[in-house]
């Protein structure tokens, strides 16, 4: 840290000069490309939907390509811009941001955004990491089911901009610091994708259907069954944010695990008045975009009508037995979404679908061994989970602090 402060001091004593991105940057709006166009060998091309999942802050390589016919139609990054996203279906992936280091000019699609730019590449692509560019566009995103932080509002954002020998010292630091710390934290997810491999496979073979079992539809086990019914997301409705009703998200269920304990947003009384409230225990099921990711609620909820709720009459089912069945069986619900422009399920799905229930006390017997095997392996509050997000925070505290200057008075 010390070699960044004595730079700033040397370079920017007064403080750092802070502005629109607009006004420094030229931006590029992305068009086209759905899946469909990429082929394995051609144009190197980013989808939008790849930088959420397999890029870091650089690349100098894709995973995909289009071709030479199809990249003439399409936005052009060259070495050094930035590609970032615009749309997500949730607020913490929209603005997520890859610098291009490859030695060639690429391709990207619709929902991008290229900048051009005369910043460091990686400086910039760390920048959009930080809280301060999270809080902006929070702010700055629109939509309901669907979050967009449009390439006009990504020009108002307000970003310090120090000398490029800061910026490099900066971007030099949050490598290493990245490097030293990655190889840990790889072997620790390994081990902990090795353990969930194990977790599911107990999971399907304690779920494997005996003879004496009944088979019945979801329905069939339903004290209540049907779609959320909120049609607006509180942050985009001053009238219906910051109320004492927790509002979960289709990202909340799908980073659950098998119980949903947190939220992020809040229905007031008005919010309430256009949805509905599920009870704790409500097994919920996401129906769009990533479908089939399943979670037990741990309180009272309002949720959209992108997930489906089911409240298990406990005569008849025990809920934790449904969401791990739902589990084991999500491969098959996803293939049943496929086929249409964006991938769904919806209640007509789970008609005519049956599903294996044993007597209500094996079911109970179950969920209380698979519980107990699943705290194992995902209780955040100790071993290898609580290590890896010890990890992830202790960087993202040090990569907040060198991104966070003094502002250049006016």
């Amino acid at each position: 840290m010390s070699r960044v402060d004595d730079l700033i001091a040397e370079h920017a004593p007064g403080g750092v000069e802070f502005r629109m991105l607009g006004d420094i940057a030229r931006l590029v709006r992305g068009n086209g490309m759905p899946k469909t166009d990429l082929v394995d060998e051609g144009v190197g091309a980013i989808h939008y939907g790849q930088i959420y999942t397999r890029y870091g802050v650089s690349a100098a390589e894709t995973i995909s390509f289009v071709t030479p016919e199809a990249a003439l139609k399409l936005a052009k990054a060259q070495p050094g811009d930035i590609i970032i996203t615009n749309t997500s279906e949730n607020v913490e992936d929209v603005g997520k941001a890859v610098a291009w280091l490859g030695s060639e000019p690429i391709v990207t699609g619709g929902h991008a955004t290229i900048i051009k730019h005369d910043f460091d590449p990686k400086y910039l692509s760390y920048w959009f990491q930080s809280e301060s560019f999270s809080v902006q566009k929070r702010g700055l995103a629109t939509g309901t089911k669907v979050f967009d932080v449009s390439a006009r509002q990504l020009a108002k954002v307000r970003l310090p901009v120090p000398p490029i020998v800061v910026q490099r010292e900066i971007v030099s630091v949050l490598d290493h610091f990245a490097g030293a710390g990655s190889g840990l934290i790889e072997e620790l997810e390994a081990e902990q994708e090795a353990r969930r491999s194990q977790f599911q496979y107990y999971r399907d073979l304690l779920l494997r259907p005996e003879s004496d079992c009944q088979w019945l539809t979801l329905r069939e086990v339903a004290g209540d069954f049907g779609r959320g019914k909120s049609k607006h997301r509180p942050r985009n409705d001053p009238r219906l944010y910051d109320g004492p009703y927790p509002f979960i998200q289709t990202g909340d269920v799908r980073s659950s695990g098998h119980r949903i304990v947190g939220f992020t947003q809040t229905y007031s009384e008005a919010g309430l008045a256009q949805s509905k409230l599920w009870p704790r225990g409500t097994i919920c099921i996401t129906i769009a975009a990533n479908i089939a990711e399943t979670g037990v609620l741990d309180f009272d909820a309002c949720f959209p009508d992108s997930v489906i709720g089911l409240v298990v009459d406990p005569e008849r089912a025990s809920a934790g037995y449904v969401e791990y069945l739902l589990q084991s069986l999500k491969s098959t619900l996803v293939a049943m979404g496929k086929g249409s422009a964006q991938a769904n399920i919806n209640l007509a799905t789970f008609e005519d679908i049956r599903f294996p229930f044993p007597s209500l006390g094996e079911q109970e017997r179950i969920t209380e061994v698979l519980d107990r095997f699943d705290a194992m392996v995902n209780d955040i509050g100790g071993g290898i989970p609580a290590e890896i997000a010890a990890r992830r925070k202790q960087y993202e505290y040090y990569r907040d602090r060198l991104l966070t200057f003094e502002e250049l008075a006016a």
